[in-house]
């Protein structure tokens, strides 16, 4: 029997899991859960030492952890990214490391457009009108069916993302650094994409060529009308470069749901004193529905890899 070690909350109740693990796996495993994160690489170690099924969802885990799970054979990461797993380390070991792409992908797309729309209607703003006994004067917002929504990478979420702005009636322009065949959108170079969008949603993952990806002369090529939305990695925007733009108004506004470091933020973030600028904390993937479907395609990753067919494989 294997056994399994969730090492971090996966907000979702402990009966589903154990309901998962006799549905997908006949209930032979041993699964260990914890309701709050290691505070350090020895409780990590101490954890997960025994385990053969490590679960981590986004909390970072170190070389030197990763290098004392003598036992482990697989690494299920219940996120989509997963670059804050060393995975060279895993592949060098030989040990299986599978993610869990697809489980928000409806997530992060509702909160793309609840930004775009906060944005270009100033409901923000609408509000405190209200309730300051305001009116409508100077809160004239835009419809995106008039718009250019432009989608920087077309992967399962930016997909989503192009279905919706297609819904909504934009006309829709994609840049993806490989060659993809997404129906009703406009392929077309970040160049272009950039000159020509009203809207720019980013949807990259972040790895060594996306560090930077938009920076100052991305931005600069950015109508001064254009919002930019950032629900992908923090890395990928140079964010120095972003408040930069928005504090010159060369571009209209920004939504950033990702930074450099996870929330809280030091209180020197450049972003904090920028116009027209809405943050929020790393939430887009976070739903109940999400989350529901995160366990079960993690335990899915798991059966498939105890059946020999491991899915999701990163390494």
């Amino acid at each position: 029997m294997k056994k399994i070690v969730v090492l971090e909350p996966l907000a979702v109740p402990d009966d589903l899991l154990h309901q998962l693990v006799d549905e997908k796996l006949g209930g032979q495993a041993d699964l260990v859960l914890y309701d709050q994160r290691a505070q350090s690489d020895e409780e990590m170690i101490e954890r997960a030492k025994d385990a053969e099924i490590v679960v981590i969802a986004n909390q970072p885990m170190s070389e030197k952890v990763a290098r004392s799970l003598e036992k482990i054979e697989l690494l299920a990461v219940a996120f989509t990214g997963f670059d804050h797993i060393p995975v060279d380390v895993f592949k060098e070991r030989g040990v299986t490391v599978c993610n869990a792409s697809g489980y928000s992908n409806e997530a992060v797309t509702d909160l793309v457009f609840g930004m775009v729309i906060t944005l270009l209607r100033n409901i923000r703003e609408c509000d405190q009108a209200v309730r300051q006994g305001g009116t409508k004067d100077g809160l004239v917002g835009q419809e995106l069916s008039a718009l250019t929504f432009g989608v920087i990478g077309a992967g399962a979420i930016g997909q989503q993302v192009i279905k919706v702005a297609n819904a909504f009636g934009c006309r829709v322009l994609a840049f993806n650094r490989s060659k993809k065949e997404v129906p009703n959108c406009e392929f077309v170079d970040l160049d272009t994409l950039l000159k020509e969008s009203d809207v720019v949603s980013i949807h990259l993952p972040s790895n060594a060529d996306t560090k930077g990806f938009i920076g100052a002369d991305e931005l600069a090529k950015m109508k001064d009308t254009a919002i930019l939305i950032n629900c992908a990695r923090g890395p990928i925007v140079d964010i120095d470069a972003l408040a930069k733009a928005l504090k010159d108004q060369s571009i209209a506004g920004a939504a950033v749901d990702v930074f450099y470091t996870e929330p809280p933020l030091a209180a020197d973030n450049p972003l904090f004193d920028t116009p027209n600028t809405l943050l929020t904390p790393h939430v887009a993937f976070a739903t109940d529905e999400a989350f529901v479907k995160r366990a079960h395609i993690v335990f899915g990753n798991i059966a498939a890899f105890l059946a020999g067919k491991p899915e999701n494989v990163v390494v």
